[in-house]
């Protein structure tokens, strides 16, 4: 019997637990012995036995998906399968628009909405031949208020926003990906919360999704493993593109193998001075335990350009509310109007309102100056690595600082998020940390368009290094 927490749930450990993957099994489909269809029954199942408590989905759409994996069923038993997707189950944040579903954004103002159309992004994932399952629950217009969803590893918790729904859903076993996307730290801080891997790539990499016009926006993907992850991310690199007038994501179909990296950059970023000692404490357990693999680690005490790159992000969660709040002014004013925005967005519209073109302005030389910085770094070592949240996630009820007044983070604090969505550099979670018996990760960052190799780094992370647990 697994341990219980104080809530009588299962006490998470990640050296021990397990997670619904899909690329693992697939060779049983060409063989017989299992089938996509009845791969998505067994997540149905899972869905149907944790909703009640996780409440992961807005919509599910079971016939449409059951169609599709049938289909896909056929398909191997032909051997012409149409992808390494082919047959996963995969759930979609609810502000990418589904044909056979509403986009409803986590606000009453578009309940019920019919666009009857795909974003790109799904749109590949159909066309390579993925069951989509359902609309996973996201905050009100993917911003601070949160839905119902819960944290499958404790129902007292958050499960991390805007993409709540997407990392609860990957972490309580019910699909082996879906898509999220992030602004602050809508991707890496949700996954770490729930036990995934996730990618934020390379700023533009995959096409972000119409009608959500924000200059940092990454569409990324949880994955129950690094394997499945590449491949949705592949998929949809292949099939769909980047945004546009971006090159898209590199490399090719297969996941990097795994790749010890030479030299590491330890950030501390904003995140540092807000984490909690316990997962300082089990950060450094990894950091030595590279160490002892043979990895040189530098920091910003040894080396002026990190220094200099520290100092340049130490302000990244305000810049991202500048950024962000400026260019949504004129959808928030428009939402307003309705008399269906909440309270916490009218307050967000009223601060964006104060804002002029050239704070905006300044705001974006703030962040060309830190991608410069970053640019900086590249001759100093493979990668960077720091933690993907500033602890496990928080209760419900917790409200994390924002840094300013009127408003506070109500999904946990995105402090060790908001340099790399700036920065638009690639982020890979994995999940080696375990808190209080809820999970946490860490996250390796690095240069644009290095998101093949940091996906070789993060595989061989999984395979060098032992999980950490401290309570």
């Amino acid at each position: 019997m697994p341990k219980q927490s104080h809530h009588g749930q299962p006490v998470y450990d990640p050296s021990r637990h397990r997670m619904r993957t899909f690329s693992d099994v697939r060779q049983d489909f060409f063989e017989g012995s299992d089938t996509p269809t009845d791969y998505l029954e067994r997540c149905l199942d899972t869905i149907a036995q944790k909703e009640p408590t996780v409440k992961a989905w807005v919509t599910l759409n079971e016939d449409n998906a059951r169609r599709a994996a049938e289909e896909s069923t056929q398909r191997y038993r032909r051997g012409d399968p149409l992808s390494p997707i082919d047959g996963m189950p995969i759930g979609i944040k609810d502000v990418l628009q589904t044909r056979d579903m509403p986009t409803e954004m986590g606000s009453p103002i578009f309940k019920g909405r019919e666009t009857h159309m795909d974003s790109a992004s799904v749109n590949a994932l159909r066309l390579a031949g993925a069951p989509i399952v359902g609309k996973t629950v996201t905050t009100e217009f993917a911003f601070v208020v949160p839905g119902p969803t819960t944290n499958p590893f404790d129902s007292n918790a958050t499960p991390g926003g805007s993409s709540s729904g997407t990392s609860a859903a990957v972490g309580a076993g019910m699909v082996p990906a879906a898509l999220g996307n992030q602004v602050v730290g809508s991707i890496i801080r949700p996954a770490a919360f729930c036990g995934n891997f996730a990618i934020k790539p390379t700023l533009g990499a995959l096409h972000g999704g119409e009608g959500l016009s924000l200059s940092q926006l990454h569409l990324g993907v949880h994955a129950a493993s690094l394997e499945d992850l590449w491949a949705v991310a592949h998929e949809i690199a292949q099939r769909a593109g980047a945004d546009p007038g971006y090159p898209g994501l590199f490399g090719p179909a297969h996941l990097a193998p795994a790749q010890r990296p030479g030299r590491l950059i330890v950030l501390e970023t904003e995140g540092w001075a807000r984490c909690d000692e316990m997962t300082q404490s089990a950060f450094h357990q990894v950091l030595d335990q590279l160490n002892d693999q043979g990895v040189t680690l530098i920091t910003r005490r040894d080396d002026k350009a990190i220094e200099r790159f520290e100092r340049a992000i130490e302000a990244s969660v305000i810049l991202c509310r500048i950024v962000c709040s400026y260019e949504l002014r004129w959808a928030f004013r428009n939402y307003r109007d309705t008399g269906l925005l909440s309270e916490d967005l009218c307050i967000w519209l009223e601060k964006a309102e104060q804002l002029t073109p050239q704070d905006y302005r300044d705001a974006l030389q703030q962040r060309e100056t830190m991608r410069q910085s970053l640019r900086a770094l590249a001759p100093l070592a493979d990668a960077m690595i720091t933690l993907s949240c500033v602890g496990p996630a928080p209760p419900l009820d917790h409200l994390a600082d924002s840094g300013e007044p009127g408003y506070a983070f109500k999904t946990g604090d995105p402090a060790f998020n908001a340099a790399t969505s700036a920065l638009g550099a690639p982020a890979i979670t994995v999940p080696l940390l375990g808190i209080r018996g809820l999970p946490a990760g860490i996250q390796l960052i690095g240069q644009a368009h290095s998101d093949w190799p940091l996906a070789g780094h993060a595989r061989w992370l999984m395979d060098a290094i032992s999980p950490v647990s401290v309570s």
